[in-house]
């Protein structure tokens, strides 16, 4: 019967010693980083739901009020599970290639189907899905751009904008009437100005970050040119030294 350590059972190994708390969820947690963790199942449920999701927005012309709000419950599933999946993977170190792939794709194809749709359907005019959807595209191949220098982190106004579009995107699924409808503007308006705010300051970090990471290289080159000519110079030293030993009458 092949034993099992006391770490690997879950226990801490010495006589006595309490258990960390946390600790099996924590294992258990890190067993589970694979493809079919929880994370990523809320991930590709998320994915699932972008055909629906088209298919009840513009179900029986796109204009049914009973269409556009199971369209809207789609749609907040969606979101919370958005929320979830990267609070999951996080805090018991679920992050897989597939999640840190899938989880922006899947965030990126339910808000551009619904602004798509909501656009086609003449509800949003087509300048803010433009703008938005190139905005997400801009950064993320702005991510690409300098990702050999470092990552350009999520900032608070990343988040504030991700709300207010999730917020004004769900309440123009919703067949909103009267004052309702007037608020859904302005809540669109307050998340079309985020959008070109964060877009831009990210730029500005992507250009911070390229410069820093040039002049990190290029110091780090000629560190090392420094190092190598001094240990040649220093070889040489001694190879002359030892030649000078070895001549005739030397050490006399």
């Amino acid at each position: 019967m092949t034993q099992v350590p006391a770490s690997a059972a879950g226990g801490s190994g010495a006589p006595g010693a309490k258990p960390v708390r946390g600790g099996k969820l924590g294992a258990a947690a890190m067993d589970q980083a694979s493809l079919w963790n929880v994370a990523n199942l809320l991930t590709m449920i998320r994915l699932l739901l972008v055909p629906g999701f088209v298919m009840l927005l513009l179900g029986n012309g796109g204009y049914d009020p009973a269409w556009r709000s199971f369209a809207w419950a789609a749609f907040a599933v969606a979101m919370i599970t958005d929320l979830f999946d990267g609070h999951l993977a996080r805090t018991y170190n679920l992050v897989t290639d597939f999640g840190k792939i899938a989880d922006p794709i899947a965030d990126k194809a339910i808000m551009g189907a619904a602004l798509i749709c909501l656009s086609w359907l003449g509800d949003l005019p087509w300048w803010v899905t433009l703008v938005i959807l190139g905005r997400e595209l801009g950064i993320t191949l702005l991510r690409f751009w300098v990702i050999r220098y470092g990552v350009i982190p999520a900032s608070r106004g990343g988040k504030m904008k991700t709300l207010a579009q999730g917020t004004a995107v769900g309440m123009y699924v919703l067949a909103l009437t009267g004052p309702l409808a007037t608020l859904r503007f302005w809540v669109m308006a307050v998340a079309v100005v985020l959008t070109v705010v964060t877009g831009l300051d990210y730029v500005k970090q992507a250009v911070v970050l390229r410069r820093r990471g040039k002049a990190e290289a290029a110091a780090a080159t000629a560190g090392a040119d420094v190092t190598a000519g001094a240990d040649v110079t220093a070889g040489a030293d001694v190879t002359a030294g030892a030649t000078d030993a070895g001549e005739p009458g030397a050490g006399k």
